[in-house]
C-alpha cells in the first residue's frame, strides 16, 4: 500500500505537484502514452523522409544501376545462374533467353512520379532499421526484465530478414519474372509491339521486394506470438498443410507472373520459413516449460 502511494506520489510530483484522482491520473497515463507514440512515429516519418531525399538526390544512378538491372541481359543473375547449371553439369538449363525490354511514358508526370515512387519505397528500405527501432522504443517500457532479456538482438534479426528477402525478391524473383514476362509472346502473328509502360515496371518491382521482405518476417513474426502464447509447436505442426496452402496463395500475390517457376521460387523458401518458424516456437515452448517448473 505505501508502495503504491509512493508511486502515486512521485507520478503527481511529474506533473506539476497538481492535485488530482487517482482517475485523472490514469487518464494523463493514457494521454502521456499516446504523446510519446505520437513523436515515435514522427521521428520515424523524419527518417524516413531524409532517406527519400537522398535517394532521390541520387536518382539518376539509383534508376541506372539498381531499378532497370533486372530488365537487363547483363545482370548478374542471369550470368550467375548460368554459370551454376554448366558448373554442376547441367548444361544450359539454368540458363534463361536474354531479355531487354523499352518502357513506354505516357503521362506528362510519368518521370517525375516514378522518380517520387523509387525514392519514398527506397526509403522505407534504408531507414527500416531505424523504423523499426522508434516501434522498439515504444513497446520496450511495457515488457518485464525477462522479456527484455528474451528479444535481445531483436533489431538485428528483423532487419536482416528483411534485408534477406528483399534481395532475394531483387536477384532471384525479379529476374524470373521479367524474363518471363518479357519473352512471353501472345499469338504468332506479330500485330503488337511489347511495350510496358515504366511505372508499371517500378511497381512491380517494388511490390517485389517489399512483399519479399515482409513474407521473411514470417519466423520473427511466428517467435513473437509463441512468446505471447498465442501459437504452440503443436499447433503449427497440426496447422501444417493449411499453411502450406496459404503459403502458396501468397506466393501466388506476390509474384505477377503466372508461370510456376516464379511461385515455386516464391514459395519454397517461404516453406523452408515455415519449418524454421516450427523450430523456433518449439524452443520457446521448451523454454517456458523450464520457467513454469521452476516457478512452481
Amino acid at each position: 500500500m505505501a508502495t503504491t502511494e509512493t508511486g502515486r506520489k512521485n507520478f503527481l510530483k511529474k506533473m506539476g505537484g497538481r492535485k488530482t484522482s487517482s482517475r485523472s491520473a490514469d487518464e494523463m497515463s493514457f494521454i502521456d502514452h499516446l504523446e510519446a507514440l505520437r513523436w515515435h512515429i514522427a521521428r520515424a516519418v523524419l527518417a524516413w523522409l531524409v532517406a527519400t531525399i537522398i535517394i532521390f538526390i541520387k536518382i539518376d544512378w539509383i534508376f541506372d544501376n539498381v531499378i532497370m538491372a533486372p530488365a537487363r541481359p547483363e545482370f548478374i543473375t542471369y550470368g550467375g545462374l548460368c554459370n551454376l547449371g554448366h558448373n554442376l553439369h547441367l548444361g544450359d538449363a539454368f540458363c534463361m533467353p536474354p531479355v531487354k525490354i523499352s518502357f513506354l511514358i505516357n503521362t506528362v508526370s510519368g518521370s517525375f512520379m516514378s522518380a517520387i515512387s523509387i525514392a519514398m519505397t527506397g526509403g522505407v528500405v534504408l531507414a527500416f532499421p531505424y523504423i523499426f527501432w522508434e516501434l522498439w522504443r515504444f513497446i520496450k517500457p511495457a515488457l518485464s526484465p525477462k522479456e527484455i532479456r528474451y528479444s535481445r538482438g531483436s533489431i538485428f534479426w528483423v532487419t536482416l530478414c528483411f534485408v534477406l528477402g528483399g534481395a532475394f525478391g531483387y536477384y532471384l524473383l525479379a529476374p524470373f519474372t521479367f524474363n518471363f514476362l518479357g519473352n512471353f509472346k501472345l499469338g504468332t502473328a506479330g500485330v503488337y509491339e511489347y511495350k510496358p509502360t515504366l511505372d508499371d515496371y517500378i511497381d512491380t518491382i517494388n511490390n517485389i521486394i517489399l512483399g519479399c521482405g515482409i513474407a521473411f518476417e514470417l519466423p520473427i513474426l511466428a517467435f513473437v506470438l509463441a512468446k505471447i502464447g498465442l501459437i504452440s509447436a503443436k499447433f503449427l505442426r497440426t496447422y501444417r498443410k493449411y499453411a502450406f496452402v496459404i503459403i502458396l496463395i501468397i506466393a501466388a500475390v506476390i509474384t505477377p507472373s503466372p508461370d510456376w517457376t516464379s511461385q515455386a521460387l516464391v514459395s519454397l523458401p517461404l516453406l523452408l520459413l515455415y519449418e524454421i518458424s516450427v523450430w523456433i516456437v518449439k524452443k520457446v515452448d521448451k523454454q517456458r516449460e523450464k520457467d513454469e517448473k521452476e516457478w512452481s
